[in-house]
């Protein structure tokens, strides 16, 4: 797709950053991607399958202080809300919207306090809805544990997490980054890792790496469970990783071992060897008993 024009010939975001006085705030989990090539590649990231650019429906994008991915989302066809939390950035990304020809909206508001796709449609800004943004390492994941409990409309997610936290998003059982947030979010979307990112590439470095993860709500959650109760349920089974299920969900069942046989899960195995479906059954069960 060629770029447009009016998106040509930006200053370099070095140049806005100095300009309008972005200085990242530690406070605020803020660490600028400023490399267009990287930026480019998690807009690409965010296409589906046969699409050649992202025209279709509305990119959400949480965080884009200076507008570097914002900047490779428009070039991408995209039209995007923007929900920024820094008051200082809302000039510079003024400043790209008048280059966006209508298809940048900006708000300022804290993303933990507001529903991404009531906030786009408030603004006339039509789904399906795509969440694609690196995000604070400080709010992550009670962002994404949100967005978890309400998918309506998104189509997919593509996430910059510390690394640490993409792991566990993607680990698999048995695995040591496997956990409740793997479970959760592997019960309601299909995730898969995309790439990683050096501390090197962010302004200022981070003292951690960084990877891309793709979020891809399922149209139905892996295996039938009461959320509340498989919450319930991971929280028992990785509150203690080294304990023996039999001992971990005596909280949750009256006879766990006897409830364990049942479904064909080892009483002594632990929560980290458990499949999100086992997870799901062991939920119906504890459901079942009024759990």
């Amino acid at each position: 797709m060629p770029e447009p024009a009016a998106l040509s010939d930006l200053p370099p975001l070095r140049d806005v950053v100095r300009r309008h006085g972005l200085a990242a705030r530690r406070d605020l989990g803020q660490h600028f991607l400023l490399d267009a090539n990287l930026t480019d590649r998690i807009a690409r990231a965010a296409r589906s399958p046969g699409e050649a650019d992202l025209s279709r429906g509305t990119v959400i994008e949480v965080g884009p202080g200076p507008g570097g991915l914002t900047r490779s989302l428009l070039r991408a066809g995209a039209r995007v809300l923007a929900i920024e939390v820094d008051g200082r950035a809302l000039a510079a990304l003024a400043e790209l919207a008048v280059r966006a020809e209508g298809r940048l909206v900006t708000i300022e508001a804290d993303a933990l306090e507001l529903n991404p796709q009531s906030a786009a449609r408030k603004h006339g800004l039509p789904p399906p809805y795509r969440i694609v943004s690196n995000l604070p390492y400080n709010i992550g994941t009670p962002l994404l544990v949100r967005w978890l409990n309400d998918l309506a409309d998104i189509e997919r997610m593509v996430l910059m997490f510390q690394r640490e936290v993409a792991d566990r998003l993607t680990a698999r059982p048995a695995s040591k980054a496997y956990g409740r947030l793997s479970v959760l979010t592997q019960w309601l979307c299909e995730a898969v890792p995309l790439f990683g990112l050096p501390a090197a590439a962010f302004t200022p470095p981070p003292k951690v790496a960084s990877a891309v993860v793709s979020l891809r709500p399922r149209a139905a959650p892996l295996a039938p469970a009461d959320s509340a109760c498989l919450e319930r349920v991971t929280a028992a089974a990785f509150g203690q990783r080294r304990k023996m299920l039999r001992q971990s969900l005596k909280p949750l069942l009256a006879e766990p071992a006897k409830a364990l046989l049942s479904l064909d899960i080892d009483p002594t195995a632990r929560g980290e060897t458990l499949t999100v479906v086992q997870f799901c059954a062991v939920a119906r069960s504890v459901a079942a008993q009024g759990g």
